[in-house]
């Protein structure tokens, strides 16, 4: 380095003499020193423009700030489960209750296969309740179990017929359809009220609604004397599965309620 590059040092940030000037035009070293002083002085660039937000996108983050400042931690998922299974099992117990004093429990099945279904029917009420609410990375699995699991009830309740026939089919369907349906409306109605605070997904809700169609299935499979496949299926099957697929399709049109994420 010469003594004129050792004076323009001494120099900087301060306008040049004629002379320093003139070196520094012809001298690459000091072009380069200056040239890096200016660029460590200069403003930061200015941030890159943000793109706006949609009206909509901000609504739904309005929305979940507002359900997180409301409920900022959420309550276990078994509490809701454990909610739902009291409802059905409060509304299970008090038609039974009816139908028993009423003299109405008239299933001639034998005993073990008369228990047996209504318990293999109240394991698919609970198991329809945790596939329905249990948190999962893939919900889109549980399609495969609840089809089995639904396959799997009630090909068992059709083959565990007593194959008693009382009335001719039409009229024999038609009371077990309307007791069946009747009875699990208000767990069906509960239920829908708890997808409404989850992110719609169709497959639990399928799940959710073969839970509460299950309180109508253990009610005519207890009460009814009819044991005729066609029967059992026409009425006692299909009310449960239409129940089943009712519930998903309503909560389709229903809003959710909490947003939280």
């Amino acid at each position: 380095m010469s003594p004129d590059c050792s004076r323009v040092l001494e120099a900087l940030g301060a306008p040049l003499p004629a002379d320093l000037e003139a070196h520094r035009a012809t001298c690459a070293d000091c072009q380069a020193l200056l040239a890096g002083f200016d660029a460590l002085g200069a403003p930061p660039p200015a941030p890159p423009p943000t793109a706006p937000v949609s009206p909509g996108l901000e609504r739904a983050r309005h929305r979940a700030l507002e359900a997180l400042a409301a409920q900022p931690l959420a309550p276990p998922w078994w509490h809701e489960a454990l909610r739902l299974l009291g409802v059905s099992l409060g509304v299970m117990g008090v038609a039974l209750a009816v139908s028993w004093h009423m003299g109405r429990l008239l299933n001639t099945s034998p005993p073990g296969v008369r228990l047996g279904l209504a318990v293999l029917v109240l394991l698919a009420l609970g198991g329809g309740l945790v596939g329905a609410l249990r948190p999962a990375r893939r919900p889109g699995r549980l399609a495969v179990p609840v089809t089995l699991g639904a396959l799997g009830v009630g090909g068992a309740l059709v083959l565990g017929g007593s194959g008693v026939t009382v009335h001719t089919l039409v009229p024999g369907c038609l009371g077990c359809i309307g007791t069946s349906l009747l009875v699990s409306a208000v767990p069906a109605g509960v239920t829908l009220g708890a997808l409404r605070r989850l992110a719609f997904q169709p497959v639990r809700a399928l799940a959710a609604g073969l839970a509460a169609g299950a309180v109508g299935l253990v009610l005519v499979h207890l009460r009814c004397p009819e044991g005729g496949a066609a029967h059992l299926t026409l009425s006692h099957v299909g009310p449960w599965l239409l129940v089943g697929a009712l519930v998903p399709w309503v909560r389709a049109y229903l809003p959710t309620r909490v947003h939280a994420p």
